[in-house]
């Protein structure tokens, strides 16, 4: 009997997708996610007076690295030529905190879901690093899909 999941083979051993049959698309992904932070960080943030340094900028870097290593944290992940990481952060006054998006290109035969989720998970855990010597007690929230296009499974678009 053959198993439904895509990573296991007929022995149910682990695997990696063959998407060599698949067409070449154009692929996007956009994920975000939340970090809420004490108002004495997000102060530190915003008037750029955290020690370590530009930690919105930081964090977008982080953003793009971390989208570009998903193969290397993720197992089963296809190494991809992406073409594009964009990234945007939120000032969150209300919370207060920051809402990181992550947007992610290529044209492939695989999605760029993970690259997109792994980007917004390793620049909210940048924020948080630079951040710990002021908030230990922040909170990493919402890391989600909002949107996707391309590939046989068609475009997804979160309800909010």
């Amino acid at each position: 009997m053959k198993s439904n999941l895509t990573h296991l083979d007929e022995k149910k051993r682990p695997k990696m997708v063959d998407v060599g049959q698949k067409d070449i698309t154009e692929r996007i992904a956009v994920a975000s996610g939340i970090i809420e932070v004490s108002q004495e960080a997000f102060k530190a943030v915003i008037e750029q007076s955290a020690k370590k340094g530009a930690v919105l900028h930081t964090a977008v870097i982080a953003a793009i690295m971390g989208a570009k290593k998903t193969p290397d944290l993720i197992p089963m992940c296809h190494p991809l030529n992406l073409t594009s990481i964009n990234c945007e952060i939120e000032d969150l006054s209300e919370l207060p905190g920051f809402k990181l998006i992550v947007t992610c290109k290529l044209k492939g035969r695989t999605g760029v879901e993970m690259e997109a989720l792994t980007g917004v998970s390793i620049g909210l855990l940048t924020i948080y690093d630079m951040l710990k010597a002021i908030d230990k007690g922040m909170i990493i929230r919402d890391i989600q899909l909002e949107r996707k296009s391309g590939g046989k499974s068609g475009d997804f678009i979160r309800n909010t």
